[in-house]
């Protein structure tokens, strides 16, 4: 699904307009230098938040504005590792890296140019560790195409990226095949490596090492990373040795990465000699999209480290603006925080301590304002007028959550643009402009492993994880390893959507992702055989929460009125009404009354939404039968739970409603009437202000 990127920029500025201009020394809009704020120690920006805040988007603004001005590199980082290398995508969008190796290859292809530098110590490091199991077309053709786009990209070849790829292939092969006779061993005698080494790699390492020092004479290279060595390594060829600890893992691999990081530093510092000093040209730009996933932080972790060194050998001025789903890393106390509105003059950054983390600037994107949506509802060519509360109806729904609030705002306008009219209850039953309904393609988008998203469609009904668990297993849905609910919320806290998930606790905690899920659940469930429709998941946990007794009272009400059973709930709370003379059982009464007013309605084409309508008392002689109390808790209820709706402007005639009916119960209680009439006066205005209900001695 592909949103406007507009909003997501609200109130970005400080960032865009203040920050990176004056860590890079180029304005973002035009071709002139602005004063640089920091010189020789540059943090690293870290740009924080959750799903669909914005992060990928700010990146991709960076990218558009300072492309063909500055060196930059724009990088997507993805957890799933793939074999072959990504070819650079088209249209401008950022390439994706799933190794370390991948991301330092992806950021050479993309400084190079800019630079005008031909990385004479990485790249040759990179060749070095990206060996391949002998026999393995696959990983062969892989390596060989990065081979080939970091050739091209350094200028130190000619040609395409098939016939250079395919001449390395050949070329490593070859060498391959001379070893294979002069030691008569066979490619099918290489067997998996075992835990230490990995020998048949060892082999192919030597030949690429071989097949590029007979290219381009790798000297200097190899002199670098000799120092690098301890002196037990002398008389071995450090370009070699270098790919054997690679391949090797744990101490050795980290070793390793720390000489190619080290290696790409030395690189970027040497590309600025005097005269760019001299002439003030911009510091190169690094965007790394997703650096929560393991190669990203990964990389961020090589670099601080890098940075935090007392006596460190290159200064290079690298400017590196990250993303990351989520907030900081556990590990990163030493991170200095600044909200955005604090980076217009200064970014208050200084380097306190060793620690790695202290070079980092963190700086979560927060959601947007109501003043932020009400230009995205203001149409180039308006049809009728809109809904006067629906910016406040639109926040109140996804308290400013940018990617949510952006397609609500364009589904808003396309159907007021087709003549529809659209209120504040209407913003869940638009259509996306692809035409899908709006919780669909917002769900994809928000959760976007399918499996997960459809198990927690069902059981964001629940009212906890309890619950929740209950609910799968009558329905009898499978998890890959354990508990279904288990596996929900390990998912949502994977993605960053909550933390620790009490059993007691709403099964999906995040208000705007449960108002979507709940939706989904309404508008595609269909009752059946597998008891998988509304009425009966409704049905099946009241029954549930009414084993509880009196402390599951309240949610067997607000699953018997989702059911649209509103008869059934008016029936119970006017018998307890009249019965229960206790008057501390009055805030019982009144919370069991509230809480099953949360209850979301049921689907449309199993109920007719006439909650206005009866709690005016427009239908009320179809309750002519029934008492007084029962016709007055009944108007009550229905009042109550139209303006519980929580991103619906409440209607003053129901908050009016709440009052009067509240006023008439309280003297006809011997014992109730002090907490229903201080009801009677407080709840109106919690409605019109949507706030919670008081309710006297709870």
């Amino acid at each position: 699904m592909r949103v406007s990127e507009g909003s997501q920029l609200y109130g970005r500025d400080p960032l865009l307009r203040s920050l990176v201009p004056r860590l890079t020394g180029l304005t973002l809009d035009e071709r002139s230098r602005t004063p640089r704020e920091h010189q020789g120690d540059l943090p690293v920006v870290l740009v924080t938040g959750y799903h669909g805040i914005g992060r990928s988007v700010v990146l991709a603004e960076l990218a558009a504005r300072y492309r063909d001005r500055l060196p930059l590199a724009h990088v997507r980082v993805v957890a799933t590792e793939t074999v072959a290398f990504p070819t650079a995508p088209a249209g401008g969008a950022a390439p994706t890296a799933s190794t370390l190796v991948e991301i330092l290859a992806e950021l050479v292809c993309g400084l190079a140019p800019g630079l005008r530098r031909r990385f004479p110590v990485l790249v040759p490091g990179l060749f070095a560790v990206s060996g391949w199991h002998h026999g393995n077309a696959e990983q062969r053709d892989a390596a060989c195409l990065r081979f080939a786009r970091l050739l091209l990209a350094c200028r130190l070849t000619v040609g395409d990226e098939s016939t250079l790829r395919h001449a390395w292939a050949t070329a490593v092969e070859g060498r391959l095949e001379v070893r294979d006779a002069e030691t008569g061993a066979e490619p099918s005698d290489y067997v998996e490596p075992d835990r230490w080494g990995r020998p048949d790699q060892e082999a192919v390492t030597a030949a690429v090492v071989a097949e590029y020092a007979e290219r381009h004479q790798p000297a200097a290279a190899e002199e670098w990373y000799r120092r690098r060595f301890p002196r037990g390594a002398e008389g071995q060829d450090p370009l070699v040795l270098l790919g054997q600890w690679f391949q090797q893992g744990g101490d050795y691999r980290h070793a390793a990465e720390q000489s190619l990081m080290a290696a790409f530093l030395h690189d970027v510092a040497a590309s600025y000699g005097r005269l760019q000093r001299w002439n003030r040209e911009p510091w190169p730009l690094i965007l790394l999209d997703d650096t929560h996933h393991p190669p990203g932080q990964d990389f961020l972790d090589l670099l601080l480290e890098h940075r935090a060194m007392p006596e460190r050998p290159d200064h290079e001025e690298l400017v590196v603006v990250a993303t990351r789903l989520g907030g900081l890393p556990e590990d990163a106390s030493a991170a200095v925080r600044r909200n955005l509105p604090d980076l217009v003059k200064s970014s208050g950054w200084e380097r306190k301590g060793l620690s790695p983390s202290a070079g980092l600037l963190a700086v979560p994107l927060t959601p947007l304002s109501r003043d932020d949506i009400l230009p995205l509802l203001v149409p180039d060519r308006p049809a009728r007028p809109l809904h006067p509360y629906l910016a406040s109806a639109v926040h109140s729904l996804t308290g400013g959550h940018p990617a949510v609030t952006t397609v609500l705002c364009a589904a808003v306008l396309d159907a007021t643009a087709k003549g529809a009219g659209v209120g504040p209850r209407d913003l869940l039953h638009l259509r996306a402009k692809d035409g899908r309904p709006v919780t669909e393609a917002l769900l994809e988008r928000l959760l976007p492993n399918r499996r997960q998203r459809d198990r927690l469609t069902l059981l964001s009904l629940a009212r906890d994880s309890t619950a929740a668990e209950a609910l799968a297993d009558h329905l009898r849905l499978q998890g890959p390893d354990q508990l279904p609910a288990n596996s929900a919320t390990d998912y949502l806290e994977e993605q960053q959507w909550q933390q620790l998930t009490p059993p007691d606790e709403p099964l999906v905690a995040d208000p705007l992702l449960r108002t979507l899920l709940v939706q989904e659940a309404r508008r595609t469930s269909q009752a059946g055989e597998d008891g998988r429709g509304w009425q009966d998941i409704h049905r099946f946990l009241r029954m549930h929460h009414a084993q509880r007794g009196e402390s599951g009272e309240a949610d067997a009400l607000r699953h018997t009125l989702a059911a649209g059973n509103a008869e059934a709930v008016v029936a119970m709370l006017a018998e307890e009404f009249q019965s229960e003379q206790d008057e501390q059982a009055a805030a019982h009464w009144l919370r069991c009354l509230q809480y099953a007013a949360t209850a979301p309605t049921p689907p449309a084409g199993e109920w007719t939404d006439e909650r206005m309508q009866v709690a005016l008392g427009a239908h009320d002689g179809r309750y002519a039968g029934l008492h007084e109390i029962e016709r007055c808790v009944n108007r009550l209820l229905h009042a109550l739970w139209h303006v519980s709706e929580p991103h619906a402007e409440p209607d003053p005639d129901m908050c009016k409603a709440v009052g009067e009916e509240l006023a008439y119960l309280s003297p006809r209680h011997p014992s109730w009437h002090a907490v229903l009439g201080q009801a009677a006066r407080s709840w109106p205005a919690a409605a019109r202000k949507k706030r919670p209900f008081p309710i006297t001695g709870q």
